[in-house]
């Protein structure tokens, strides 16, 4: 048997090329169309805009920049209220703080780990009394799986307050049939190294506001205005995906459906080999949606199990595997130390929990079976151990 340190190492979410995303570098060298911006932006731009079924999509450098960008077209700024997902990557925060607007974070719920209707009703209903409603409330699809939209985007009409859709990990995923990203105002899609496709790095915009995107567009190339000089009347963002990078978004595109296949096919076999020991459970998939499944995660119940996220993550550490505990909620990080708050009820905070019983397993969809068992056997000796 191979020593620890020889073994292969298991990553959490590992690129997966297609073999197909040298054609689109090559044509890009051999046009030169090096410097940002090109044929491949706006191919991918449409190729996306036309697989989730909007209007227009602009490709940029980021999720974040994609964020960033919807918050400036909603003219948020200094002394605004913006709500969000407590449960996400700091990612989805930032941007509110860089319009110098301040955030308030709702809790998740229960059957989709995202954010909590209830808890956002009653946001919604303390604002309105306060007289301060938010400029806008971003709704986050944590790990593949969609929030509550049909609630959420009620509830947020009620009161005529735009949503952002998160949608960094969901791309590929369905509720009711209509894609992620597609409920807001504006939806946000991530091609980071670990995301379902990937362009190294980049993110996408998505709207029915044509007039929206075409303004983001001239925003997120440093808001140059129409003259031959360099003029500019506008704070804009160095935000623009390259021609290369959105080569490599256009083959990976081709491959998404077979991607969510391998991610969705990887969650059956944790989910078949994990779920009869006491105390594991996994995320649940809300009725009539489609996860991607970008992360499989679980929770433990350390009192059933005997062992804490912590000792599973280090015991799959030393077996050369990584995993990670759930995000860690933003109303909990220092960055937001004193920011409003809304639970889920009054004596339940489904964040919290989450966190602190909640575990991601690597689920790359390049991963062998052979190596998932690998996971699933160390996982099962630890517990077979603690039991």
């Amino acid at each position: 048997m191979l020593q620890k340190e020889q073994q292969k190492r298991i990553f959490l979410s590992a690129p997966h090329m297609s073999g197909k995303e040298m054609n689109y570098i090559n044509n890009a060298f051999e046009t030169n169309w090096i410097a940002p911006l090109g044929p491949n932006v706006d191919a991918f731009e449409k190729e996306i805009a036309n697989y989730v079924g909007v209007s227009e999509a602009v490709a940029v450098s980021s999720g974040t920049a994609a964020i960033h960008l919807a918050l400036s077209l909603l003219d948020v700024k200094k002394g605004d209220i913006v709500f969000c997902s407590t449960l996400t990557f700091v990612a989805s925060a930032n941007p509110i703080l860089y319009q110098g607007a301040e955030p308030v974070f709702i809790d998740s719920e229960p059957e989709t780990w995202n954010m909590s209707p209830q808890a956002l009703e009653k946001a919604l209903k303390d604002s309105f009394m306060n007289g301060s409603l938010p400029k806008a409330v971003i709704v986050v699809n944590l790990y593949g799986q969609i929030a509550k939209m049909d609630e959420i985007v009620s509830l947020c009409n009620q009161y005529d307050v735009p949503i952002i859709e998160d949608a960094a990990e969901s791309l590929g995923s369905t509720y009711k049939g209509k894609a992620s990203g597609t409920f807001g105002k504006f939806g946000v899609f991530s091609f980071n190294g670990n995301k379902i496709i990937t362009t190294s790095s980049g993110g996408m915009l998505v709207s029915n506001d044509v007039e929206a995107i075409k303004k983001a567009r001239f925003l997120a190339t440093q808001a140059k205005d129409p003259a031959l000089h360099y003029q500019h009347s506008a704070i804009g963002f160095n935000y623009r995906m390259s021609n290369i990078l959105a080569g490599i978004g256009r083959a990976q595109l081709e491959v998404l459906e077979q991607r969510v296949q391998a991610r969705r096919l990887l969650f059956d076999r944790y989910n078949q080999g994990l779920c009869a020991i006491p105390g594991v459970q996994f995320m649940p998939e809300l009725k009539d949606t489609k996860s991607n499944r970008w992360l499989t995660a679980l929770t433990l119940d350390e009192k059933v199990t005997g062992a804490s996220v912590y000792s599973i993550i280090n015991a799959l550490a030393e077996e050369n595997i990584e995993a990670r505990p759930v995000w860690k909620p933003l109303h909990m990080q220092p960055l937001f130390k004193g920011v409003d708050y809304f639970a889920h009820s009054e004596n339940t905070s489904v964040s919290e929990s989450l966190f602190n019983s909640g575990l991601c397993l690597p689920s790359g969809s390049n991963m062998s079976e052979e190596d998932q068992m690998r996971v699933i056997k160390c996982i099962e000796e630890l517990l077979k151990l603690k039991v």
